[in-house]
C-alpha cells in the first residue's frame, strides 16, 4: 500500500526537534503567502485584461505588492525546503515524522478545499444562470491549476515519489510560470514607472474629490461659492497641493453656481492602452492626459437658510 507511512521507531537523535518544527511551519506559511499573492496577481491582471461588465467600481490595478511578495517569498520557500531536504538526507525518519505529516495533511486539506470551492462556484454560476465571462473563467482556471499543483506535489511527496530530479522540475516549472505571470502583469498593467504615475493620478483624483466636497460644504453653509481655494481649505482640511508637482490645484469660480477644478494628469483615465483605472463616480472624474479641468455646478438647494423666527404666543 503506497499510502502507508513508515512508522519505524526513531532513535533519540532522530526525534522531531524545534528546528524541524519551525522549518516545516515556515515552509507551509511561505507556501500559503506565495499562493495567495500569486492568485492576487493573476486576478488583478485578469480584471484589467477582461474588465467586469456588471458596472460599479473598478478594481485597483496595482500589482506592486503581489510581485514584491512573490520575488521575496518564493526564494524563501525554496530555501526552507532545501534545508528540510538536507536534514532528511541525514535523518530519513524525520521525513515521515509527526510534524511533517500534520502540516502536509493540513496543506492537502486546504488545497482540496480550494478545489472543491472552485468547482462549486462554477456549478453555482451555471445553475443560477449567470454569465460565465472570460474573466470569470480565467479566474476559476487559475485557482484550479494552482490548487491542483499544490495538491499533487504534496501527495507525491507524501507517497515518497519525489526525488531530487523531480523537485528540480517542479521548481523550474513553478519559477517559469511565476516569471511569465509577472511579465504578463507588467505588459497589461504597465511598468513600475507606469504604476507610480498611476498612483499619482489616483491621488490627484482623491484630492479633487475632497476639494469638491469642501466647495459644496462651504456653499451649504454660506450660500455662496468661495472666491479662492484658501477660503475653505483650512476649515475643511483638504489637501490643495499636488504631491507630484508640488503645485496647488486650480480652483476657479466661473459663476454664481459654477466652478472648475483643474490638475495635471499623467495619463487618460479611460485610455484602454494604458493601465489607469480608479473608482468612477458616475463618470464625473473621467479625464484626459495633461492639464484637465472638471466643470462643476453646485446644487442651489443645498444652502440651508435656517428657520425664520416665529413670535412666541
Amino acid at each position: 500500500m503506497g499510502l502507508l507511512i513508515n512508522t519505524k521507531k526513531m532513535n533519540s537523535e532522530n526525534k522531531p526537534t524545534a528546528k524541524d518544527f519551525f522549518l516545516n511551519l515556515g515552509a507551509i506559511v511561505a507556501l500559503a503567502v506565495f499562493v495567495g499573492n500569486f492568485i492576487s496577481l493573476l486576478f488583478t491582471v485578469i480584471n484589467r485584461a477582461y474588465p467586469p461588465t456588471d458596472g460599479g467600481y473598478y478594481v485597483s490595478s496595482s500589482i506592486s505588492f503581489p510581485v514584491a511578495a512573490l520575488i521575496i517569498i518564493f526564494p524563501v520557500y525554496l530555501l526552507l525546503m532545501w534545508l528540510l531536504e538536507r536534514d532528511y538526507s541525514v535523518f530519513s525518519e524525520l521525513r515521515h515524522g509527526i510534524v511533517r505529516r500534520w502540516l502536509t495533511f493540513i496543506t492537502l486539506f486546504v488545497a482540496g478545499g480550494a478545489l472543491i470551492g472552485d468547482l462549486i462556484t462554477v456549478l453555482y454560476y451555471f445553475i443560477d444562470g449567470r454569465d460565465m465571462t472570460a474573466g470569470f473563467l480565467m479566474k476559476v482556471l487559475s485557482v484550479l491549476i494552482i490548487s491542483l499543483g499544490v495538491f499533487f506535489y504534496y501527495i507525491y511527496d507524501l507517497l515518497g515519489k519525489t526525488n531530487s530530479s523531480s523537485r528540480k522540475i517542479w521548481v523550474g516549472v513553478s519559477a517559469l510560470v511565476i516569471l511569465l505571470s509577472i511579465v504578463w502583469g507588467f505588459s497589461v498593467l504597465g511598468s513600475p514607472k507606469t504604476q507610480r504615475l498611476m498612483k499619482y493620478d489616483e491621488q490627484k483624483v482623491n484630492d479633487l474629490m475632497a476639494i469638491d466636497g469642501g466647495v459644496n460644504n462651504y456653499y451649504s453653509t454660506n450660500g455662496a461659492l468661495p472666491q479662492k481655494i484658501e477660503d475653505f481649505s483650512s476649515t475643511y482640511y483638504v489637501s490643495t497641493i499636488d504631491s507630484q508637482t508640488g503645485e496647488q490645484y486650480v480652483y476657479e469660480k466661473t459663476g454664481d453656481l459654477n466652478y472648475k477644478l483643474c490638475a495635471m494628469f499623467n495619463m487618460a483615465s479611460q485610455d484602454l492602452n494604458n493601465t489607469y483605472s480608479y473608482p468612477k463616480i458616475s463618470g464625473l472624474w473621467v479625464h484626459l492626459a495633461g492639464e484637465y479641468c472638471f466643470e462643476r455646478t453646485v446644487n442651489p438647494n443645498s444652502y440651508y437658510k435656517g428657520i425664520p423666527d416665529v413670535p412666541f404666543r
